[in-house]
């Protein structure tokens, strides 16, 4: 792979993971709390979204429908999340298995309540 100059080991024709690093910039193995705080903010838009059906439009859209969207995207929203977590730390040493078990432990209860008592 040829680097822009500045990058390298002087024509030597071999790239370090830290030439590419800081070209790249940060890691991405390292922005698992960036993912997360997306997803979790995915999983409060998709509350904001099916609330408008709860609270404003409770006439046209029913509470159970709007339930089994929010438990149904939920799921799709948790798999895209372990998904990207796995895919961005494969090949390194980084774990966040307690990062992802806790976070989807507090969507999926919070998913419970908010199915369980809202709307109704």
């Amino acid at each position: 792979m040829t680097l822009p100059k500045g990058f390298g080991s002087g024509g030597g024709g071999g790239t370090g993971s830290a030439d590419v690093e800081r070209m790249i910039g940060k890691r991405v193995e390292n922005m698992s709390g960036f993912i997360t705080l997306a997803y979790l903010a995915a999983w409060g838009a998709t509350f904001g979204g099916t609330a408008a059906g709860y609270f404003y439009y409770p006439w046209a859209y029913p509470t159970n429908s709007g339930h089994f969207a929010f438990i149904v995207l939920t799921i799709i929203e948790s798999i895209g999340y372990i998904f990207c977590i796995k895919v961005m730390q494969e090949g390194s040493n980084k774990n966040s298995n307690r990062l992802v078990a806790g976070v989807l432990a507090f969507t999926a209860v919070g998913t419970l309540y908010i199915s369980m008592y809202v709307g109704f």
